[in-house]
């Protein structure tokens, strides 16, 4: 009974939209610097 509806303009959610689009463009072009496995074995040899 006391819920709150919040309405979004549809700008608001063509900027969302937009933006999300933008950045999967971006991470394609220029994937995140991410290590998929990190050596575990070697403690020593850490990348600077």
């Amino acid at each position: 009974m006391g819920e709150i509806v919040r309405f979004i303009p549809k700008s608001e959610l063509e900027r969302a939209r937009l933006i999300a689009e933008a950045r999967a463009i971006y991470d394609s072009i220029f994937p995140p610097d991410v290590p998929d496995r990190a050596p575990q074995d070697d403690k020593d040899s850490v990348k600077n």
